[in-house]
């Protein structure tokens, strides 16, 4: 049985006529109702909802061919179940405490609604590539036991006018139907600023459309959008983000730090000083940095079991110094 607040607020909300707190109210009991394992009452439950949402797509198509815009919304999200944890990525300690308490919000939701607080949903993950935006994401979704679904913005952007805004809305209604993060990865594809005068008409609706089904988005449906370009981001994108946190570059304790992790996690010794090999990795970004470990680990697992680990990571460390030299002398 749904929540009574619930169902005192859908007949108070039907009675007045309002549609879109109706869907809301809705789209919570489907979560609550999924949360239950009641998976055949949620599913129709959905299924009755979508009736609405495909009537209004009939009405507001217009000349956009039909086979154009009936991509279902599986089609449009990539779903993962979470990995990776937050104890495995190395972070600046004041972003670890700001993720831990976004978390404990979403947990104790309803202490925090007993005081008339809503938990926060929404984070910008701002810095270079390579920086653990995604690993961050999929971490908090692990840590909030729920999917992670990736957009697919190959499937979101459509040729019509008015297609692309009709396919986040889809998006949209099909994650607020479950708790779950929606990830959106290089955010500044759909989010531009709209006073950039290279960007057309369309963009600058997608961008209106989009900020709208933020606002829309219940509090148990955590978005996180990431970008490596935030000047490109509209001012009014930055302001829906309750949190930003800016992912910098590691240094060489973080360096140090990762080097001990990897090797106590695959229990091997790397045969020197986590900081001489930190000396030579600095300048480089966690996924290049992961790439150095995994391709350490593989060489000695094909070598075992004559494996000299200390030989292999003094080979890697000449050939990342030539790799680099390559690429400065490019630059």
């Amino acid at each position: 049985m749904a929540r009574a607040d619930l169902l005192v607020d859908l007949i108070k909300y039907a009675i007045a006529g309002n549609k879109p707190m109706i869907r809301k109210i809705a789209e919570a009991v489907i979560v609550e109702e999924r949360n239950k394992q009641h998976t055949i009452l949620a599913n129709k439950l959905e299924s009755e909802l979508n009736k609405t949402q495909n009537d209004f797509t009939a009405n507001v198509l217009g000349n956009i061919p039909k086979g154009q815009v009936e991509a279902n919304a599986e089609s449009l999200l990539n779903e993962i179940s979470p990995q990776k944890k937050i104890t495995d990525l190395v972070l600046p300690k004041d972003i670890i405490s700001i993720c831990e308490q976004f978390i404990q919000e979403q947990y104790r939701v309803d202490l925090l609604r007993s005081y008339g607080l809503e938990p926060r949903n929404r984070i910008l993950l701002v810095g270079s590539p390579g920086n653990g935006k995604t690993s961050l994401a999929e971490a908090i979704a692990e840590s909030l036991m729920v999917p992670m679904y990736v957009v697919k913005y190959e499937n979101i952007i459509g040729a019509y006018l008015g297609e692309t805004a009709l396919r986040l809305k889809k998006m949209i209604d099909y994650v607020s139907t479950r708790k779950c993060v929606l990830f959106l990865d290089e955010f500044e594809t759909l989010g531009k600023e709209r006073g950039d005068t290279h960007e057309t008409g369309e963009i600058k609706r997608v961008v209106s459309s989009l900020l709208l089904q933020i606002d829309n988005l219940p509090s148990y449906v955590t978005i996180i959008g990431a970008t490596n370009h935030p000047e490109l981001l509209d001012r009014a994108v930055w302001r829906r983000f309750q949190i930003r946190l800016n992912l910098p570059m590691p240094t060489r304790v973080n360096i140090c730090t990762w080097l001990a992790h990897f090797q106590n996690k695959h229990k091997i010794s790397f045969g020197l000083a986590e900081e001489t090999i930190a000396k030579k990795l600095l300048g480089s970004n966690f996924a290049e940095i992961e790439e150095f470990g995994m391709s350490i680990l593989r060489k000695h697992v094909l070598n075992l079991p004559n494996s000299n680990i200390k030989n292999i990571v003094t080979e890697e460390l000449k050939q990342w110094d030539m790799r680099n030299s390559k690429s400065e002398t490019i630059k």
